[in-house]
C-alpha cells in the first residue's frame, strides 16, 4: 500500500465573512488542506475544524499550531497583524500569510501610511495631521468643506468621516480628539482634502519579490441606499468592475503599489500578504484613499469566489517568497455581494436573534457568515453588527445581482438590515 503524503494543515485566524469565504476558498485547493479556524464561526466549521481561541492570545494560538503541527496560518483581520501575530509566529518558525507588525503600519496608522506615499512619490490626497483639536478645527475652517477626517489608527472600518459641512467635520474632530470615540486610535486625525472621482478598490497578492493584482472591486461603505447615512464596514460588493481597463490597472501597479512596497523595503520592511489599495479613479488619475494590510470585507466574498486559481498555492508561496504571475487566474465571471446586517448596526448592534436561512440555495449562491453564533439547542443566531454576506456569481453583474437578492429575500431575521441598491453604478 503507497504511503500517502500528509496533507497540509492550514489555521485561519478571524471569525468573519472575509475569513469564511477564505477557508471556503481554501478547501477547494487541490492539497486539499486540512482546515482550522480561530475563533471561527458556525459558516466555516463545514469546511474547518474551530478552535475557541481568540486572535489576540498569541501564545495561545502558537501553542496550538504546535501541537497541531500548523504548516501555514493565514491572519484575515487587521487587528492581530498590527499587533505583531506575524511575527510571533514566524519567529516560533511557522509559516504565515500576512504582513509583520512594521508593515501593518501602511493600515494601522494613517500618519505612517501618508508620509510612506510622499517619500514614494505615490498620488494621494492633500493632507496635515493633528493631535490638537483646536489647531484640527482652525486647519477646517480654513480648508472648508467637503473634507475627510481620519482616525489615524485602526478604527474597524468606522473612522472616517466624509464631512459635507465645515460644522460636521468639526463634530468629527470633537468626537475623535476630546470624546475619545475611537480610543487610542483617534488620538491623532488625519485631515484629508475631498477627492472627486470613481472608487475602487483593488488588492494584491505581494512576497519579497513580486505583486499581482486581483480582479477590481468596488465596495459600498455607506449605511443606506443613496450612499448616505454612516460609514460602515461595508455594505456589499461586485467586481469585476467594467470600466476599469488592464492599462488602469497597470498605472495602479506601476504608480502606486510598486513604488510604496519598495520604499517600505527601503526602510528595511519587507511586505507578504495581500495589500489593498482602496483608490480614487479622479481626472488626473487613480489616487490613494487608503492602504489596508489585508483582504477587504466584502471584497473578498467578491473577489474569491471569481477565482481560478488555487489559493492555497498562492498563500503558500507568498509566505515563502515563491509568487508566481501565473499562479493567478480568474474566471469569466461577475460576482455580486450583499451585507445584512443587525439592528442599530454601526452604531450597536442588536445580538442573539434567530436565524432562518433556506435549506437550499440559488445555483450560484454562497452564504458568508460574519456576526453568526450557535444558540441555545444549537439555534443560528445574531452574534454582530454585520451578520451575514450573500454573495452570488453570475455570466455578469446584472445577473449576479438577480441571484443575490433572490437570496437574501429567502434568509429571515428580526431587524435585518441591507441595502437594496448594491451594484446600482456598475457600469460607471
Amino acid at each position: 500500500m503507497a504511503h500517502e503524503v500528509r496533507r497540509p494543515r492550514v489555521l485561519v485566524i478571524g471569525q468573519g465573512a472575509r475569513e469564511h469565504a477564505i477557508v471556503w476558498k481554501l478547501a477547494q485547493s487541490a492539497s486539499r488542506p486540512e482546515l482550522y479556524a480561530a475563533p471561527g464561526n458556525p459558516g466555516m466549521a463545514a469546511w474547518a475544524e474551530i478552535a475557541p481561541i481568540a486572535a489576540s492570545d498569541h501564545g495561545a494560538l502558537i501553542r496550538f499550531c504546535q501541537d497541531k503541527g500548523i504548516d501555514l496560518v493565514v491572519v484575515g483581520p487587521e487587528q492581530p497583524l498590527a499587533e505583531g501575530l506575524a511575527d510571533a509566529l514566524a519567529e516560533a518558525g511557522i509559516a504565515v500569510f500576512g504582513p509583520s507588525r512594521e508593515a501593518a503600519q501602511i493600515e494601522a496608522s494613517k500618519a505612517f501610511s501618508k508620509r510612506v506615499m510622499a517619500e514614494a512619490g505615490v498620488p494621494t490626497a492633500r493632507h496635515r495631521t493633528f493631535s490638537d483639536v483646536e489647531e484640527a478645527r482652525a486647519y477646517v475652517r480654513e480648508q472648508g468643506a467637503p473634507i475627510v477626517v481620519k482616525a489615524d489608527g485602526l478604527a474597524a472600518g468606522k473612522g472616517v468621516v466624509v464631512a459635507e459641512t465645515v460644522a460636521e467635520a468639526e463634530a468629527a474632530l470633537e468626537e475623535m480628539l476630546v470624546g475619545g470615540r475611537f480610543g487610542a486610535s483617534g488620538r491623532r486625525v488625519v485631515i484629508e482634502e475631498f477627492m472627486r472621482g470613481v472608487e475602487l478598490s483593488l488588492m494584491y497578492f505581494v512576497d519579497a519579490h513580486t505583486a499581482v493584482p486581483m480582479l477590481p472591486a468596488r465596495d459600498f461603505k455607506r449605511l443606506l441606499d443613496g450612499d448616505r447615512g454612516p460609514n460602515t464596514g461595508g455594505m456589499g460588493a461586485f467586481s469585476p468592475v467594467p470600466r476599469v481597463t488592464q492599462d488602469v490597472i497597470d498605472r495602479v501597479t506601476g504608480e502606486i503599489v510598486r513604488p510604496t512596497i519598495a520604499r517600505l523595503r527601503e526602510m528595511g520592511i519587507l511586505y507578504r500578504g495581500v495589500l489593498y489599495a482602496g483608490l480614487m479613479l479622479t481626472d488626473d488619475g487613480p489616487k490613494v484613499v487608503e492602504f489596508n494590510c489585508r483582504f477587504g470585507d466584502p471584497e473578498t466574498e467578491v473577489v474569491l469566489p471569481l477565482f481560478a486559481g488555487d489559493l492555497f498555492e498562492v498563500m503558500w508561496a507568498v509566505a515563502h517568497d515563491r509568487l508566481q504571475p501565473d499562479m493567478i487566474a480568474w474566471r469569466q465571471d461577475a460576482a455580486v455581494c450583499v451585507v445584512m446586517a443587525s439592528t442599530g448596526y454601526p452604531a450597536t448592534a442588536e445580538t442573539g436573534v434567530p436565524i432562518e436561512l433556506p435549506g437550499a440555495l440559488p445555483e450560484g449562491v454562497t452564504v458568508f457568515h460574519a456576526g453568526t453564533r450557535l444558540g441555545e439547542g444549537g439555534r443560528l443566531e445574531t452574534a454582530g453588527g454585520r451578520v451575514l454576506t450573500v454573495a452570488a456569481v453570475g455570466e455578469d453583474v446584472p445577473a449576479a445581482l438577480h441571484r443575490a437578492y433572490a437570496a437574501v429575500s429567502s434568509i429571515r431575521f428580526s431587524g435585518a438590515q441591507y441595502r437594496r441598491d448594491i451594484a446600482h453604478n456598475w457600469q460607471s
